[in-house]
């Protein structure tokens, strides 16, 4: 039996694109007061559609049903307007509101300004590493003292 050939999803169209950006830029305003960019900022943008263009199919669907809650318009609402719509969304459609803030999220903390932000140097983890504080290891006695919870393999 053949398989058919693997066909690539049309990519996200301008009009997607932007109705992105401005549900990126919603979840993450800017902060002029901090320096912040928000997450519809050029650089971080970037990052997100290089995401959902990895699989546009997935970012199409919580799209679609913004703009239906939205009634067409999402992009053109004030940002009260935004913010009660996108909860509407969150409750009413939770996996595919999670992806979206998974994304924009993703891309926001990447972003050096952000990092610099939060008192984080801006680099990748490795090979320098980060110190960990050491917590209390005995608040996982009660957890060693139930024993095993599993069956030991055949």
């Amino acid at each position: 039996m053949s398989q058919a050939p693997h066909t690539p999803a049309e990519p996200l169209r301008h009009d997607e694109q932007q109705l992105l950006r401005a549900v990126a830029g919603s979840m993450i305003p800017a902060s002029p007061g901090l320096g912040l960019p928000g997450a519809d900022e050029p650089a971080i943008f970037a990052g997100i559609l290089a995401i959902a263009g990895r699989d546009p199919v997935s970012v199409r669907e919580p799209l679609r049903l913004l703009q239906e809650l939205s009634g067409g318009a999402f992009a053109a609402l004030d940002a009260a307007r935004q913010a009660a719509v996108a909860a509407e969304f969150r409750v009413r459609y939770p996996d595919p509101f999670l992806f979206l803030v998974n994304i924009t999220a993703r891309c926001y903390y990447r972003d050096d300004r952000v990092m610099r932000s939060l008192g984080m140097e801006p680099r990748p983890p490795f090979p320098l590493g980060f110190e960990v504080e050491q917590g209390d290891w005995t608040l996982l006695d009660p957890v060693r003292a139930r024993g095993p919870i599993f069956r030991d393999a055949p």
